[in-house]
């Protein structure tokens, strides 16, 4: 299986501007690849190998249009190497299997190593990635594999350990608006016919809506120019061409994916770090990528009781009315709901002492041996339960002065809460400090 679009050895001028712009000005060095210094920069070890055809197997994962699969083509040009692409949406196993034995063929007759690169390798499945597994461990092929997930959920670990995960940036608005200027003097940009001028504002409005995405803004610079008439011999773009051919931004959101946990632990930790713009944000954000509801209700549930706890113990009240409000109102009136209940969280005063307090509980309920239920508080409810002396000596609270009685609970006092001083949690701090007093006059009368 063969990919010209790697190897860029056809003559043919008219062939060439079928493809999309983006394709046509694709990088063709690595100092035409821009935003990604952290790792393709003077002295890098990416780009040493790559500049001593010394390549191991890669994996390249960032979000769409920040260069990953531009620096596979650099790569395919630079290389002595064979180089043999593979899509992993349109390949099989039959198809990887034909690149091995043309890597197994190129191997003994000329003894010169096979990169290839599986775009959108998160696509292939188990048994497919395993089927390459074998000729990376021999190493008949380098692959070079490119994702938008995070391969350490999205490739299988026998592939991860033989490669080396190198992380794109997504483009800062610079180096977009950079490669559509240099699209636009590109020799091969496919415009021969006419001059063309572009507003800059319109270059920066394409670049906002772009996200970061290269190809993105390509598409939209391309629709801009072929939609516009020619005057005079000139197509001129302004920020209103450019905002009919960009209209609405794409948000790089996969709702199984790094940008949808990534997005709700901001969520929460803003909510926990007490800024309601913050939460209000990321919430926007999952709202507008389509998250449900549902989903974002949950988090405020859990931040509500988990952040705030008993320093406010209306936070879990309002929050659990937002969810079972949201459930039956939906998008988009449940957005007012939401927000409401997320800023409640945001500004309240936070403890998370109920939730160190039960895991301090569960930790000694599963390392340490068991302790028995005291005589007095067992069960003396059932037949019987008096000549077995069940809850014999057992004092009832209500009984005495306060409501409140000292006795053996099988678990002294303070072994698990530590209520803190703030908000509501300040009172029950000094409850439980009044009680432990009581607790020791008694024991000295």
């Amino acid at each position: 299986m063969t990919d010209n679009m790697f190897e860029e050895k056809s003559k043919d001028t008219s062939s060439q501007r079928e493809h999309p712009l983006a394709r046509r000005v694709t990088p063709r060095t690595l100092d035409e690849i821009l935003g990604q210094d952290h790792i393709l920069g003077p002295g890098k070890i990416l780009r040493r190998a790559i500049e001593a055809d010394r390549i191991t197997s890669l994996i390249l994962y960032g979000p769409p249009g920040c260069g990953k699969t531009a620096l596979a083509r650099v790569v395919a040009m630079q290389t002595q190497a064979g180089f043999e692409p593979l899509n992993a949406v349109l390949s099989g196993v039959r198809d990887i299997r034909a690149i091995i034995q043309k890597a197994e063929e190129r191997h003994a007759v000329n003894h010169r190593p096979t990169i290839v690169f599986v775009d959108e390798i998160h696509r292939f499945n188990r048994s497919q990635q395993d089927a390459l597994l074998p000729h990376v461990e021999n190493g008949r092929i380098v692959m070079i594999g490119a994702t938008t997930e995070n391969p350490y959920f999205s490739v299988v670990a026998p592939l991860l350990s033989r490669s080396q995960v190198f992380e794109f940036n997504p483009l800062e608005d610079e180096h977009v608006i950079e490669l559509m200027q240099r699209a636009l003097t590109h020799p091969k940009r496919g415009f021969d016919d006419a001059s063309i001028t572009v507003d800059d504002d319109a270059l920066a409005h394409i670049a906002r809506f772009a996200e970061g995405d290269a190809r993105r803004a390509m598409n939209a610079l391309e629709t801009a120019i072929i939609t516009t008439p020619v005057e005079d011999d000139l197509i001129h773009i302004t920020r209103d061409i450019a905002a009919e051919s960009i209209q609405r931004k794409l948000l790089h959101y996969d709702g199984a994916g790094d940008a949808h946990f990534d997005a709700a632990s901001a969520f929460i930790k803003s909510m926990r770090g007490s800024n309601p713009d913050a939460a209000l944000y990321w919430m926007a954000r999952m709202i507008e990528a389509g998250e449900p509801p549902r989903f974002i209700a949950r988090r405020i549930c859990i931040a509500a009781s988990e952040e705030v706890g008993n320093a406010d113990p209306m936070a879990l009240v309002v929050a659990n009315a937002a969810f079972q409000a949201s459930e039956f109102v939906g998008f988009p009136e449940a957005r007012i709901i939401l927000a409401q209940a997320a800023i409640y969280v945001a500004c309240a005063p936070k403890s998370n002492a109920s939730y160190l307090a039960i895991d301090a509980a569960l930790a000694k309920v599963r390392e340490e041996k068991s302790a028995p239920v005291p005589k007095h508080l067992q069960d003396a409810s059932y037949p019987g339960a008096k000549e077995l002396k069940r809850g014999a000596g057992y004092r009832y609270a209500h009984d005495y002065e306060d409501g409140y009685v000292a006795q053996d609970y099988g678990v002294p006092r303070g072994a698990f809460y530590q209520p803190n001083d703030r908000g509501n949690e300040q009172q029950l701090k000094a409850r439980l400090e009044e009680l432990d007093k009581r607790d020791n006059t008694s024991h000295d009368t």
